[in-house]
């Protein structure tokens, strides 16, 4: 799909401008912008997070949004994909992105990166209907719009399903595990200055340990029945 995020750029720019003229609050802007929920999807390494995302969308029929966020970046910076991808959901010192800025031409600095992903990601949501996987998208858009879930899992069951799953041995599972998380971890530290593990940024979180992926898909479709009406789900359905 072709994302144009410009036209709602330039909507929000001019609702936020109204509201330093008029008295137009945070949640009158988010109606504005958001008619149609959505549903973001953090998740630990082996949790299984990509997977249930994928599951709940195909179970409401909605969208799963993952490598798209890349192609939108790379488009709209010009950069190859292998670039983007190379510097996604990780963080970078300010010392880092100095030197690189300097010495690769091909280099993305972290602020023109976060600067896009939050473009890419509001688009999305504005669009509606979606399930957004990872990169913070739940500290980007609206609490009252979408649905914000954490899959996680014991790390020794998360390292049994790398060694399984991706026929990885014990050392490398327990190193990829550990690698994946702490790029996470230290990506929405340094960016949206959270803690990704705190549980009282989501609406849900699912512990996959005695779950099967259609447990796990079926509990966030129920969630997200009990959190928006049947009315909020499908306002704006007919508008395109």
């Amino acid at each position: 799909m072709s994302l144009h995020y410009y036209p709602f750029v330039n909507r929000m720019i001019k609702l936020s401008g109204l509201r330093k003229t008029v008295s137009v609050s945070n949640s009158q802007i988010h109606k504005a912008l958001f008619e149609k929920p959505f549903i973001t999807v953090s998740r630990e390494p082996g949790s299984g997070g990509a997977l249930i995302a994928q599951k709940v969308a195909e179970k409401l029929g909605f969208e799963l949004i993952d490598k798209q966020i890349i192609e939108q970046i790379a488009k709209s910076t010009r950069k190859r994909k292998i670039i983007i991808r190379g510097i996604d959901e990780k963080a970078r010192t300010s010392i880092e992105d100095l030197v690189h800025s300097f010495l690769n031409r091909d280099y993305v600095s972290d602020y023109k990166y976060i600067v896009e992903l939050s473009k890419v990601i509001l688009t999305y949501a504005h669009k509606g209907h979606v399930v957004i996987l990872g990169r913070g998208a739940n500290f980007i858009t609206p609490d009252s719009k979408g649905l914000h879930v954490r899959i996680t899992a014991p790390v020794e069951i998360r390292r049994i399903r790398a060694i399984k799953f991706d026929n990885l041995t014990a050392r490398e599972a327990r190193e990829n595990i550990y690698k994946r998380e702490k790029d996470r971890v230290n990506f929405i530290k340094r960016y949206f200055k959270k803690d990704a593990k705190r549980s009282s940024y989501y609406d849900l979180v699912v512990n996959t340990a005695y779950l099967n992926l259609d447990d796990a898909a079926d509990l966030i479709v129920e969630a997200f029945y009990k959190k928006f009406s049947k009315a909020e789900r499908y306002l704006g359905l007919f508008k395109g």
